[in-house]
C-alpha cells in the first residue's frame, strides 16, 4: 500500500497524513489561535487547589466529587468563551459528568470552547534519565512516559470529544553542571516529536511543551541560552518526525531568571523571550501559548504572568505567531481561593459558584487583553501573595 499523492498543503512533507485530516488539524489550530483568547489549563491530576500554592485552599478534601464540582463551576462561567478558546483537561475530567449528569466536554462545547486532553503520564522522580546529573529539582534529568499506548489513548480522546492534546517534558538549568544536557534535550524533544506525530494521525492538534523549569539561582541569560538550545532541537525533531506545523502548537516557558536568581524586568523577559522565538520557531506554526511557570512566594503569580504576556505583545507587533497564554494557576488562583474558602465556610453553592466564576472570567479578560498588549497592571483583582506557600515541583 502506497502513501497518497501529496497536495499543496503537504509541500515538502511526505503524504503520510490525508489532506482532509490536515485541513481539520489546521482549522482546529487556527480556531485555538483566535485573537484575544488563550487556554485554561485544567489538567491537574489532583485537586486544582493543591497546585494553587495557597494555605487555605489546601484544606479542601481532594476527591473526584470536589474536583468535578470546582471544574464544572469553571466550565459554566458565563462569558468565559470570550477569552478562552481551548481548555486542557485531565483524563478523569474528559470522561467525567457534573452533578446534573452533563458531560464536562459538553459544558465546554456549549460555551464554544474546544476541549483538549493531557496525554503524558508524567515522569519518575526516583528513576530519571540514566547517565544524567541531579538538577535543582533534586533529581536526575527526565522524560515523560506514555508513548507506548499513546496511539489508542489519542484515538479514544478524539472519540470522547477532544480535538487537541498536550504533552509536557521537564528540563532543568544548572550552568555549573551543564544542564540541560545534550542527552536530556535530545530525549525530551524526540519524545515530544513522536507524541506530536501520533496525535496528528488521530486528529488531535498537539501542543508541544518542552518546559525549562525556573528552579535555581541562574540569571535570565542562562535561561535564554537554554531556551534557544531546546527550541532549536525541538523544531529539528518535529521536522524529522514529519509533523505538520500548521496543525501544531507550542507551549514554552518564558525566558526568565531562576527563582532565586537576580530578577529581570518584564521588558527584559519580553525581549529575550521573543528573541529566542524569532531565532528558533518557524512562522508556519500558528500559535505559541506560554506557561506561567513557578514564581517566588513574594510574587503575584496571576498578575505577573499577565503583565509579562502583555509586555511582549505591546513591545513586539506583527509577529508571525499568535502569542498567548496557557495558564493553570495563573488563570485560576483567585478563582480557586474564592471557591475553596467559600466551600470551607459553608457558603451556599450558588453564591460561591457566582463569585468563583466572576474571578475566573475577570482573569480571563485580563489575559485576553494581554494577548493584544493592552493589559493595564493592577486592573484585575487577585488574591495576591497573601497565603502563598511553597508547592511541590515536578509532575502534576
Amino acid at each position: 500500500m502506497s502513501d497518497p499523492k501529496p497536495t499543496l498543503a503537504h509541500g515538502g512533507l511526505p503524504a503520510c497524513l490525508d489532506a482532509t485530516l490536515m485541513a481539520e488539524l489546521k482549522q482546529t489550530a487556527d480556531a485555538l489561535c483566535t485573537p484575544g483568547k488563550g487556554f485554561l489549563a485544567s489538567d491537574e491530576s489532583a485537586g486544582p487547589w493543591l497546585r494553587a500554592g495557597h494555605a487555605e485552599a489546601k484544606k479542601v478534601p481532594d476527591n473526584k466529587d470536589n474536583r468535578g464540582a470546582y471544574r464544572s463551576t469553571c466550565f459554566k462561567a458565563p462569558g468565559l468563551s470570550e477569552h478562552i478558546s481551548g481548555c486542557i483537561l485531565h483524563t478523569e475530567t474528559l470522561y467525567q459528568e457534573d452533578a446534573e449528569g452533563n458531560k464536562m466536554v459538553d459544558l465546554l462545547n456549549k460555551q464554544g470552547i474546544i476541549a483538549g486532553i493531557k496525554l503524558d503520564k508524567g515522569y519518575d522522580k526516583k528513576k530519571g534519565l540514566a547517565g544524567t546529573s541531579i538538577g535543582p529539582l533534586g533529581h536526575q534529568e527526565t522524560f515523560c512516559r506514555g508513548i507506548d499506548d499513546l496511539q489508542q489513548r489519542a484515538a479514544d480522546a478524539y472519540t470522547q470529544g477532544a480535538r487537541f492534546a498536550k504533552w509536557r517534558n521537564v528540563l532543568q538549568i544548572d550552568p555549573v553542571k551543564g544542564l540541560p544536557s545534550d542527552l536530556a534535550i535530545a530525549e525530551a524533544t524526540t519524545n515530544l516529536a513522536r507524541y506530536a506525530a501520533i496525535c496528528q494521525s488521530e486528529g488531535l492538534v498537539p501542543i508541544v511543551e518542552p518546559e525549562i523549569v525556573p528552579n535555581g539561582s541562574h540569571d535570565i541569560f542562562a535561561c535564554a541560552a537554554a531556551t534557544e538550545r531546546v527550541l532549536a532541537a525541538q523544531f529539528k525533531a518535529l521536522a524529522d518526525a514529519n509533523v505538520y506545523l500548521e496543525g501544531c502548537l507550542l507551549k514554552p516557558n518564558m525566558v526568565k531568571n531562576g527563582l532565586t536568581g537576580p530578577r529581570a524586568s518584564p521588558e527584559e523577559i519580553a525581549t529575550l523571550t521573543v528573541q529566542a522565538l524569532k531565532r528558533t520557531v518557524p512562522p508556519a506554526l500558528p500559535g505559541i501559548f506560554f506557561l506561567s511557570g513557578e514564581m517566588p512566594l513574594d510574587v503575584d503569580n496571576e498578575e505577573d504572568a499577565t503583565i509579562n504576556l502583555s509586555t511582549m505583545n505591546a513591545m513586539f507587533k506583527n509577529l508571525p505567531w499568535h502569542l498567548s497564554f496557557s495558564y493553570g494557576k495563573a488563570m485560576q488562583k483567585t478563582a480557586i481561593v474564592t471557591w475553596a474558602t467559600g466551600y470551607l465556610a459553608g457558603t451556599p453553592a450558588a453564591e460561591n459558584a457566582a463569585a468563583t466564576q466572576k474571578a475566573l472570567v475577570a482573569r480571563g479578560a485580563a489575559n485576553g487583553s494581554a494577548n493584544k498588549g493592552e493589559y493595564k497592571p493592577g486592573s484585575c483583582a487577585s488574591v495576591g501573595t497573601e497565603g502563598n506557600i511553597q508547592q511541590a515541583a515536578g509532575p502534576y
